[in-house]
């Protein structure tokens, strides 16, 4: 997924400053930016380009709004998708096989644990 600055963002929907992209985001016909470090944000690329595409379709206000609560509910999704499954993933490392025994780091305090794993069917 690419991520657009403000510069390119202004280059591809043909605002000419920062305020015009601000005051469509308060309007809500333009997605929110989306933090990439401690002071700087970015668009995703396709957000830019669905909303370019709406404009020259020629939807109205309202539909831009619709379809900017469309584009943030996407994004949500992909969030719950993303901690999900790097959840999961974090949770699978914990757990490594040292011989018989199964052992378990505690995130919180560092420790580690271990229990015997029988391997009787």
């Amino acid at each position: 997924m690419k991520i657009l600055r403000m510069q390119a963002v202004k280059a591809e929907t043909g605002h000419r400053s920062h305020a015009s992209i601000y005051n469509a985001v308060r309007a809500g016909t333009f997605t929110k930016p989306v933090q990439i470090g401690l002071r700087a944000v970015g668009w995703p690329a396709d957000e830019v380009s669905a909303i370019n595409l709406a404009r020259v379709a020629g939807m109205s206000e309202d539909q831009l709004r619709q379809l900017v609560i469309h584009l943030h509910a996407k994004r949500a999704e992909l969030a719950t998708a993303f901690k999900g499954e790097h959840w999961a993933q974090s949770r699978q490392r914990e757990k490594v096989s040292v011989g018989s025994e199964v052992c378990r780091v505690d995130d919180r305090s560092g420790r580690s644990s271990s229990h015997a794993v029988s391997s009787a069917k």
